[in-house]
Order: structure tokens, then sequence, then C-alpha cells
């Protein structure tokens, strides 16, 4: 029989147990258990994941917003510069005042202001931040939405699992069956779908392109046939595709669209979450126009005053739609600015900095109204609590049931962690 320590380990919210608490089981009797009988008494099985509906939108902030003007504000300090605050629904936990929306939205919403990066070049940071490794050595890891695709997707969806507004990373190891989407213009009907050839046409154009792979797959390169009629396969059947609908703001009233906004942000998350209403699990919305080495506190009212609109309309909307539970949220960039104002001219900004910075995170089932960690007076230094990009991931990868400490096989047949090292972020679970 199992040790009674067994009965003391605290099941988490969906009655999994996390890699932590499997460790307190150790010399309990429990490695007595085989591992197929581990998961089916746990119910951890990928079609109960994969019936949950879950799902994740991704705003990533191109560039690397200022922690100092988003939502960790140094008012009093040489470094905070002009920037004003706006109290938030916590008590205690104020905004910069260009988030005056997110801030009534505090009780849904959690920061944390105590990101450790290690990545100061963009698109090393981007790297870092999408795929939770570090671009370090020949392989290419996947998008965090990729993995999302490949463990919750739909393999027969006729819409890809994976919807990106705008460019992103790819899948790398995970393969062309996941990859990323890419819409250009939120609100349209992809260009590509829009002016497809359809009916016999296309028909008879796929049976000529199966005959040039087979001579392809002949000369020796069968993956690359095999990845090609995979992406013939999945572009049929979008053309026909019932849920095209998605991609564009039919059936919206304008007084929706007024609330998510008129610019390309607030159409990305309305269109983001009708994919996920239509059974899409990961969609990510880009923003660019943040490396702001210049004229930081000129352009910061336009953007911030978009991404607060919009993402603070799409978190109410799904709130309101019963969606936001299982829909995880998450607005970052790939590291942060410099706590210290520069001198450039004409008009002054802030520089890379990947030392400290934050993010918002919200859904998923993840606590709303939690500040996670402290930077010091000046901005300069994590005071409380830093937290890594692997411990962000852990946290991710759990609110989307995955787990994160598994290992996934690259086509060369090399193990590789979805999650190098770090624990979850006990504060929001």
């Amino acid at each position: 029989m199992l040790n009674n320590n067994l009965m003391h380990v605290n099941l988490n919210r969906e009655g999994f147990i996390n890699r932590r608490q499997l460790l307190q089981l150790s010399g309990a009797g429990f490695a007595s258990l085989t591992a197929t009988g581990i998961l089916r008494s746990l119910g951890l099985n990928a079609e109960k994941m994969k019936s949950e509906g879950r799902a994740c939108i991704m705003a990533f902030l191109t560039g690397a917003p200022s922690q100092m003007e988003t939502w960790d504000p140094k008012p009093g300090h040489a470094n905070g510069g002009p920037t004003k605050t706006v109290q938030t629904a916590i008590p205690g936990v104020q905004f910069a005042e260009y988030w005056p929306k997110m801030a009534k939205m505090m009780k849904d919403v959690s920061v944390i202001r105590s990101m450790a990066g290690k990545e100061a070049a963009h698109e090393r940071g981007r790297y870092h931040l999408r795929t939770g490794h570090r671009m370090l050595g020949p392989t290419k890891h996947p998008h965090f939405g990729s993995l999302v695709a490949h463990k919750l997707g739909d393999p027969e969806s006729d819409i890809p699992n994976f919807i990106s507004i705008g460019n992103t990373l790819s899948s790398g190891f995970l393969g062309v069956e996941v990859a990323p989407f890419v819409v250009n213009n939120a609100g349209e009907l992809p260009a590509d779908v829009a002016s497809a050839v359809k009916g016999k046409r296309a028909d008879r154009r796929l049976e000529m392109l199966k005959l040039q792979d087979s001579d392809l797959a002949q000369a020796g390169a069968e993956h690359i046939s095999h990845e090609h009629q995979e992406l013939y396969r999945k572009a049929s059947r979008m053309m026909t595709s019932s849920r095209l609908k998605a991609f564009t703001l039919d059936g919206e009233s304008d007084k929706t669209k007024q609330e998510y906004g008129n610019h390309a942000f607030g159409k990305g998350c309305l269109v983001a979450r009708r994919l996920v209403e239509h059974g899409i699990p990961f969609v990510e919305v880009q923003m660019g126009g943040w490396d702001m080495h210049q004229n930081l506190w000129q352009s910061m009212p336009t953007r911030a005053g978009q991404v607060d609109q919009g993402l603070s309309t799409l978190i109410s909307d799904l709130k309101d739609r019963g969606m936001l539970e299982k829909t995880l949220v998450i607005c970052l960039g790939e590291f942060g600015r410099t706590p210290k104002i520069n001198q450039r001219t004409p008009e002054v900004g802030r520089d890379h900095w990947a030392k400290n910075f934050n993010l918002l995170i919200a859904g998923g089932g993840l606590k709303g109204g939690v500040c996670v960690g402290k930077t010091s007076a000046d901005g300069m230094e994590i005071a409380d609590r830093p937290i890594s990009v692997d411990d962000l991931y852990a946290t991710m990868c759990t609110a989307m049931t995955i787990d994160p400490f598994e290992e996934l096989m690259t086509p060369e047949g090399r193990p590789i962690p979805i999650v190098d090292e770090g624990l979850e972020i006990s504060e929001l679970l």
C-alpha cells in the first residue's frame, strides 16, 4: 500500500499533481505504481486535455515596451521621467497613466514586475520569450503557440491550430503540422484563401503537385515531400471551411467594434476572440513600434491607448462570455527598457534592458489581482521574487494543462524538455 504521505499531497485545480508534488511522493511506495497506472488514475491523458477547450491569446508588443511606462512606474524618482500614475483596482498597486482601462480590471488580471531576462537583443529576446528557450546551438525550438497546437490542437482541424496576426517565429522541430498561419490584416480573410482556386481546377492542381512530390520523395527527400503534402491537404480543407468567417468581423455589432477599437490591434483582439470561439487553441496578436530609443513620451499615449483599449475589452468580453477561465491571455514584449533615460536627440527615450521587466497575465484558471515581484525605487534591481522565463513558461504550460517537464523528441530522436528548469509561479496558481 502507498504511504499515508500520499493523502497529504494537494491536487491542483484540474486534479493533477505537479513535479514538485511527485517528488514529495518518492520513497512513499509511489514508485511501485506503473507510469500508465499513475496517469490513468489521475486522469492525465491526451484526450481529456484536448477536450477541455482551453486556448491562449498572446498579445506580443514587438520592440520591447518600457516597464516604467506600462505596469511598474516609478513616480517621484528621476528614472521615472514625467510619467504619472493611475490607481488600479488593487490597493497599493499603480500602473502608468496610459493604462486606465487595464487599471480598472486589475482584479481579473495579474502583473509580474520582476521578470529576469537574459537577452537584450531583439531577435534573441523574441525567441526567448516566445519559445521559453535561449537561442543557443542548432536546435530551433517551437513557438509556444506551436506547442499548444501540438498538445491541444485537433490534428484534423480544417483551420490551423495556431493563428498569428502578424509575422512570428516558426514551429521549429515540431514541423509544419503545427506551424503558424499568418494573417496580415485583422478582420479580413487571408489573401491566399480569398483568392484561392477552388473546385475541380484546384483538385487538378493538387494532383499535379502530388506527382511532383512523389518524384522528390523517390530522390531521397521523403520528409520534405511529406511536409509538402501535409500543407497541401490543410490548405485544401481550409479553402472550404465554414469557420473562415471567424477571420472576419462579419456579424459583430458596431458597438462591439468600437469597444475593441478601430485600429489594427483592436481588430486583432476581436478576431482573436472569434477564432478562440471557433475552437482555435492559440492566437497571437502583434503590435510593433515599442522600440522607443527616442520620442518615448510622445509615442506612448497612442501606442498604449490602443493596447489598453483592445486588451481590456478582450478580457472583459471573454469573461462575459464565460470563456476567460479556460482562455489564458498574456501581454508581453521581448525585454524591458533601461531605467535611466538616455540623452538621444531630438527627444529622449530608453534603451534595451533585460535585467528586469514586466508583463500582464490573465485567465486560464490563474488568479487575478496579484502583483508578483517588486523592483527597487530606481527600477535598477529586482528587490523581491525574481521570475525567470522558465518559471513563466512552467506556469503558462500548467494553465494550458500541458506538463511543463515533458520531453519532446526532435526528428533526429533527441529529447528536448518543454521547460529546461524552473517552477510554476505559486502566487498565480
